[in-house]
């Protein structure tokens, strides 16, 4: 008999920090000796109103006291007001409530494929979309998508924010084009407004479905609602996560009434999508950010940033609101540099480009020890 093989009880994903965490609170998180840690990465852009908000945590814990959980097979007051606040919020007409990012997106490529009947996607290179299979399709990431290359949806890839590779390509066979508004992983790349509006122009005159990914770019991290407004184009679809719930599991698929108008019941469908838990942490998610001002923090922020760090091993600031790379020939070691000072960055695509995605009420406190830090490098 074949002894069993000796392996960790938590299969490993990703390198984690050399040191556990315990406890969160606003812009700070601490380790299990007690020492606390200012935290640029949030969780991967996920605490967007910071750690454990008080009203936030007031909000679940009341909800998780009258009713944990039911499904879609019951109405929910608490659902139908997440409902109503979310695609006020962000300016759409219609939502379906999931549990991740990768599932929102999944669900937004199916919609595009199903209304349109149309065979083919179109991405963008650099994109990062999830790991679901349609998601897959659109995400380009040769080690992660390969594998399962026999089976993804052909898809059209385009370059990033260049608007004659744009106005050359054919969309009369897309079903619908997915982007994220600031390519994150990619090493925040961005775009113009100008290219926003000929991809709009572009999609209508096609009847080719355009899909905001904003599961980093939403929920007030570029100073607006969500990128859509940002940029000032209206997208067919809108894909939410991340700090949707301030890190309470939840994805949302936010739609126009023309989309959601040619659906009908059982297109789609999800258990736990839409959780009375998750909703009522998206109800105190949006309440804070709009009531703290949190969206003109985000602004504040990020413009004294790209002041305050000029002269310093930091050549370019990058990216909008709190979405933002800080460019550096020495990037790997000032993550260390940080690292060593109690202050958490992300890494990206590029190795030249280190990724900030603080909590959006990050404080004067936390951005003076992280420019301090980086002009003693």
């Amino acid at each position: 008999m074949t002894a069993a093989l000796s392996v960790p009880a938590l299969l490993p994903t990703y390198a984690p920090y050399p040191f556990p965490l315990v406890r969160g609170e606003a812009d700070r998180v601490f380790d299990d000796q007690g020492h606390a840690w200012w935290d640029f990465y949030g969780g991967h852009c996920v605490c967007a109103t910071g750690h454990s908000h008080p009203t936030v945590v007031k909000a679940v814990a009341a909800q998780a006291a009258s009713l944990l959980f039911y499904s879609a097979a019951a109405a929910l007051p608490v659902r139908n007001q997440a409902a109503a606040q979310i695609t006020a919020f962000a300016g759409m007409d219609s939502v379906f409530f999931c549990n991740s990012g990768a599932e929102a997106n999944e669900n937004a490529l199916k919609v595009a494929l199903l209304i349109t009947g149309r065979k083919r996607l179109a991405a963008f290179q650099g994109g990062w979309h999830g790991r679901t299979l349609l998601t897959l399709s659109v995400t380009d990431d040769p080690k992660i998508t390969e594998p399962f290359a026999d089976q993804l949806v052909p898809t059209l890839r385009l370059p990033f924010g260049d608007l004659a590779a744009l106005e050359a390509a054919d969309f009369s066979d897309i079903a619908g084009v997915i982007l994220e508004p600031i390519q994150s992983m990619a090493g925040i790349k961005t775009a113009s407004k100008a290219w926003f509006q000929a991809l709009r122009a572009k999609c209508d005159a096609a009847g080719t479905l355009l899909i905001f990914d904003e599961i980093q770019t939403g929920m007030g991290r570029m100073g607006t609602p969500f990128a859509a407004q940002f940029y000032g184009v209206r997208p067919d679809l809108i894909t939410s996560a991340k700090g949707l719930a301030s890190g309470v599991p939840m994805g949302a698929l936010l739609m126009t009434s023309a989309v959601a108008s040619k659906l009908k019941g059982g297109d789609l469908g999800s258990t736990f999508g839409g959780g009375p838990l998750a909703c009522a942490a998206l109800l105190a998610t949006v309440e804070v950010i709009t009531s703290e001002g949190m969206m003109a923090n985000a602004t504040a922020a990020a413009a004294r940033l790209r002041q305050e760090l000029v002269g310093s091993v930091v050549t370019e600031v990058i990216g909008e609101g709190l979405l933002l790379g800080l460019r550096s020939v020495h990037a790997p070691a000032l993550k260390k540099h940080l690292l060593a000072r109690n202050i958490l960055v992300g890494g990206s695509g590029d190795p030249d480009v280190l990724r900030l995605m603080p909590p959006l009420n990050v404080s004067d406190e936390a951005l003076i020890a992280l420019i301090t830090a980086i002009h003693a490098f």
